[in-house]
């Protein structure tokens, strides 16, 4: 018994080089290849996003360990195949799943390998309900079979997928709880792998969001700036503007005083007033009134360090002139003239 257990190991590792050989040899073994034969990726020109090796670097199903237990129940990929159809039509989809899995994971080269991917993807979806592992499956499908599906179709399914996880969050021991990250890289892993969908400027808007809920808006900027040079003179891009100059005034309010982010926020809000949506504009003008004023109050702290008793008078007359050349309009103005008037005054 255990001699024929060592053997049926060895036939596993056997399989396992075989298949990583043929695929190596494969037309479909380049991840995310198009059918012109160009990688879909382009994960350098999109700052904000995760570089996960689960994202951009997805690995070749191998076969299972104890796969005598676990492995196909044919003996060849088209025996396979039709045994799993038979499983499907009989209502056995839990146990078809697995046969579909085995299917791929033994024969990942044989035409019927990238339908059984495909047919595994559409049973997690409906009726097992198990959306997570439906993602990874189509992603597997578009991964390693982008020459034989419908690439355009599965990309959208995977989005859609992307955005029932995000409505029904992660399951842990039969408990749903919001998964901020795993959404998140779901919505980079669509965009990723199909840049030139309709979809992908609501999608960045989603990631972007996502960034703010995990506590990084310093990326969240990064993907709004992305998608508005990306996608410019689009509802999406006016969209990206309003919301990056929010996270903006968040970040200049959450922080200590620093003058090149406050500087940096007051720059991007008057690029923001000449191209956001109109309906827009008096709420970004109010933030950059309130940058403006962090600014001009720091600066007015500045002056005012040199109008001391271990100053001289010229020293506070002249920080006090710069003060109002560079902000005429602050809230301050007035007591600085006054201040301003009185130590000419006394200089005389």
């Amino acid at each position: 018994m255990r001699t024929m257990k060592a053997n049926k190991v060895i036939l596993v590792l056997a399989a396992s080089v075989w298949s990583a050989a043929a695929v190596a040899q494969s037309p479909s073994a380049t991840p995310g290849a198009g059918g012109v034969g160009n990688a879909r990726y382009a994960t350098d020109a999109y700052p904000g996003f995760d570089v996960e090796d689960e994202n951009v670097k997805p690995e070749r199903k191998e076969p299972r360990w104890f796969s005598w237990i676990t492995g196909p129940n044919r003996e060849n990929a088209t025996d396979q195949y039709a045994y799993c159809q038979e499983l499907v039509a009989g209502g056995n989809f839990s146990k078809a799943a697995k046969q579909l899995d085995a299917l791929v994971r033994n024969w990942p080269t044989a035409p019927e390998a990238w339908k059984a991917q495909q047919q595994l993807a559409a049973i997690q979806v409906e009726p097992l309900k198990d959306f997570e592992d439906a993602f990874k499956s189509y992603r597997y499908l578009l991964d390693f079979y982008s020459l034989q599906c419908d690439y355009k179709a599965i990309a959208d399914k995977l989005y859609q997928l992307a955005g029932i996880l995000k409505i029904e969050g992660k399951e842990i021991m039969f408990v749903r709880f919001e998964n901020t990250v795993d959404v998140r890289r779901a919505y980079e892993q669509c965009v990723l792998r199909a840049p030139g969908a309709s979809w992908v400027p609501e999608a960045m808007l989603t990631i972007a969001a996502l960034r703010v809920d995990e506590g990084r808006p310093e990326e969240a900027v990064k993907v709004y700036e992305n998608l508005r040079n990306l996608h410019p003179e689009t509802d999406f891009a006016r969209t990206a503007v309003f919301r990056e100059t929010e996270v903006r005034m968040s970040m200049l309010r959450d922080h200590e005083y620093n003058r090149s982010r406050c500087q940096d926020t007051i720059d991007y809000m008057k690029l923001a007033l000449r191209t956001c949506h109109p309906s827009d504009a008096a709420a970004i003008q109010a933030f950059l009134d309130e940058a403006q004023s962090l600014i001009a109050d720091e600066a007015y702290r500045a002056a005012k360090f040199y109008d001391s008793r271990t100053r001289t008078k010229r020293s506070a007359i002249n920080a006090y002139e710069r003060f109002l050349e560079d902000y005429p309009q602050s809230a301050h103005a007035d007591e600085v003239r006054d201040r301003l008037n009185e130590l000419k005054g006394n200089q005389e």
